[in-house]
């Protein structure tokens, strides 16, 4: 059976959230577990639930959403919902999965959680690039990356981090941070979980790198890596972290 995808909802407009649930309803790959009507409501709520995606309205009293998701330290799959097309770029900037149009269609809506599916399916491999076989690679392998007209020839050991930018994953090694047409789900297929670990849903990163971890808010953790660079490990991950190094 397909797990199910949890979804949350953020609309000022009763009618509006109603009218998302009812097409919500329809569809077996995602389930419903909360709304709010408002971006300080939902900071409330969210800790607790995790949802994998937010719909999210763009005009709302008080904080927006464009406010809200930027807010936000380790935000889901987010799709905005608005009736006006003139905040795209600015939902696009804050790394919006995508943006839907009121009244939501609801095969375009349809389209949307299909989307999400086939990202976290998707091989590193594609059409277009190739930069690594299917299969596990370890600590010592090499990649190959390419980036426009420049390309790398790279030691898994120098690469401290892999970071989601929209479609994007940038892969930080020295001072390059090449940009990869790939999802962050098929990049940690291909990784050995003893060195490469998923942080959160933005970030993957090279255990060899980090140089200290720290308590964080709502359980979850903080780590420095050698560069300086910080990430927040999520309350999820911060419990499989301390199972895999006994903290």
């Amino acid at each position: 059976m397909m797990k199910k995808h949890t979804v949350f909802i953020i609309d000022d407009e009763r009618l509006a959230r109603e009218e998302l649930k009812m097409l919500l309803q329809a569809i077996e790959m995602v389930e419903l577990i909360g709304e709010a009507s408002s971006g300080e409501e939902a900071k409330r709520l969210l800790p607790s639930l995790e949802p994998d995606i937010l719909l999210v309205d763009i005009n709302m009293p008080g904080m927006n959403g464009i406010e809200f998701v930027k807010g936000l330290n380790n935000p889901p799959y987010v799709i905005f919902v608005s009736a006006h097309e003139d905040h795209a770029i600015s939902a696009f900037s804050v790394g919006a999965f995508d943006y839907l149009l009121k009244p939501i269609n609801p095969s375009r809506l349809m389209e949307s959680f299909n989307r999400i599916l086939h990202d976290e399916q998707d091989d590193w491999d594609s059409a277009k690039e190739q930069p690594l076989e299917k299969k596990k690679l370890t600590i010592t392998d090499k990649v190959y990356i390419r980036d426009g007209e420049k390309s790398w020839f790279v030691p898994l050991t120098d690469i401290r981090l892999f970071e989601s930018d929209g479609n994007y994953v940038k892969v930080h090694f020295h001072q390059n941070k090449p940009m990869l047409l790939r999802s962050l789900n098929s990049f940690q297929e291909l990784l050995d979980p003893h060195f490469f670990f998923r942080a959160n849903r933005k970030h993957i990163v090279n255990i060899e790198w980090i140089s200290s971890v720290e308590t964080w808010f709502n359980g979850g953790l903080m780590v420095e890596l050698k560069t300086g660079e910080k990430i927040e490990i999520s309350r999820r991950q911060a419990i499989r972290f301390k199972e895999n190094w006994g903290i």
